[in-house]
């Protein structure tokens, strides 16, 4: 018997398995990249609609983050930028036609939990270095380290699943009633899925950027900066 969350190969690429979930989530990066490359190659002092819109979302993202961190934004801005574009993009695609949000499936939201996870740990050893980062793990008493670390397994598994659960949960709702009403009486379902799709997006970014916070501000001593 398969798992429920197992998803079926599409093709192979050498050893590598494609499922849906793979290929949205890479059409999504290059839609996003490729749309980033192009909004920068035409920056202007005088900018357009499109390029004054991006900087509006660019300047609430900064905002947030120096409002979590308490620090310049500058050097975060990539990570937890990119995540709540990403996230966004990806949490409201369910909502198109014949596609099903890749955040749905347990691989993304893993996948990007992982990735805050390791990004955490890289700006606290950037902060601090290697053992000072590592010696909080060992404050106030040594005997506390496997508490310490067994916290950052569980931040990290409740990222994912808070993550995996909401937007899965809304994706089998408007599938029910698209399915039973088809698809214009469903609007508001949409609707409410985009706007879900949003705030866990903003959720997720807002716990990383918050991880990322306390990983630099964390004192080698042991007391909060």
């Amino acid at each position: 018997m398969s798992s429920p969350l197992a998803e079926p190969v599409l093709f192979h690429v050498g050893p590598v398995p494609f499922t849906e979930t793979m290929l949205t989530s890479v059409a999504i990066t290059a839609a996003l990249g490729g749309a980033s490359a192009l909004i920068g190659r035409r920056l202007s002092v005088r900018p357009g609609r499109l390029q004054a819109a991006t900087e509006v979302v660019v300047a609430a993202i900064s905002d947030q983050i120096r409002a979590i961190v308490r620090r310049d934004p500058a050097p975060y801005l990539p990570l937890l930028g990119t995540l709540f574009l990403f996230l966004v993009t990806a949490n409201c695609a369910g909502v198109l036609p014949m596609v099903h949000a890749p955040t749905e499936r347990i691989e993304t939201p893993l996948a990007l939990a992982l990735i805050v996870f390791f990004s955490v740990a890289g700006y606290g050893v950037r902060e601090h270095g290697l053992l000072g980062y590592l010696k909080h793990f060992l404050e106030p008493s040594p005997l506390l380290a496997p508490i310490h670390l067994l916290s950052q397994a569980t931040r990290t598994f409740s990222l994912m699943m808070r993550l995996l659960g909401n937007i899965m949960s809304h994706g089998l709702v408007l599938a029910v009633v698209v399915s039973v009403a088809g698809l214009l009486v469903p609007i508001p379902v949409m609707a409410f899925a985009l706007f879900v799709g949003i705030v866990q997006s903003y959720i997720f970014t807002v716990l990383a950027a918050v991880y990322v916070g306390a990983a630099i501000e964390e004192q080698v001593d042991g007391r909060a900066a």
